[in-house]
């Protein structure tokens, strides 16, 4: 393996296992459950969290590197662990939406009550205009093991400007062009779905018309902030 392989792999490693962290501080995990991943650039390779381990314990070294198919790669560090059990999802979205450099799983409570109807979370906030471009869609439920979750999240937010997904009865999945970007869309989808929920607890939702929400996205997206990538 070359220098600059090796180089970007540690890269990956060091952000994902850093990048956990974020989601004990937002409060968006409990014990064990939810994952990071990211893509390593250049490569047919992700970075992926260990089954079953606890946020203190997460290290670059015990991260563990895995091919588009899921597979860990042997002899690396990490390799003699079991992975994420999400990590068929991830690589399935890897493999299908080559644009994604990160994707995130959590168990955020609000979300997850969104999930747990089935609905997506209506754009009735600037913030969510802001940040996903529209509602926050439900996709199918899946079985956790194989791909089916994978493809769930690929056909729901394919041609979707979303960043999230809610999967039925299961919890939110969010992509980003890196792992960094993806925990936010992860922060940011809790925080939606807390507040709408709020919201419709004390009276009617008012919608957005649909051209202020195109106009508030196209504004975030491309104005906010001092350079393209300060949203994230």
């Amino acid at each position: 393996m070359s220098d600059e392989r090796q180089a970007a792999i540690d890269a990956v490693r060091a952000d994902v296992a850093k990048l956990h962290s974020e989601l004990v501080r937002y409060g968006l995990v409990v014990w064990t459950g939810g994952n990071v991943s990211g893509r390593v650039p250049g490569a047919d390779l992700f970075v992926i969290k260990p089954s079953g381990v606890g946020y203190d314990d997460l290290a670059p070294e015990n991260m563990i590197l895995c091919d588009l198919d899921g597979t860990v790669i042997p002899g690396t560090p990490g390799s003699d662990r079991a992975p994420s059990s999400d990590t068929a999802a991830h690589a399935y979205v890897y493999r299908n939406l080559p644009d994604v450099g990160g994707v995130v799983h959590t168990h955020s409570d609000y979300a997850v009550a969104w999930a747990a109807r089935g609905e997506e979370i209506p754009c009735v906030i600037t913030a969510m205009a802001d940040e996903f471009g529209g509602p926050i869609p439900v996709g199918p439920f899946a079985i956790i093991g194989d791909d089916s979750i994978g493809r769930g999240i690929v056909e729901t937010l394919r041609g979707h400007r979303s960043r999230a997904v809610l999967m039925q009865n299961h919890g939110p999945f969010t992509i980003g062009v890196d792992a960094k970007d993806a925990v936010k869309a992860a922060v940011m989808v809790e925080d939606v779905a807390r507040t709408v929920h709020l919201a419709r607890e004390a009276g009617p939702l008012v919608p957005i018309p649909q051209e202020a929400i195109d106009s508030l996205y196209n504004r975030y997206q491309n104005v906010y902030g001092q350079n393209t990538d300060a949203r994230r």
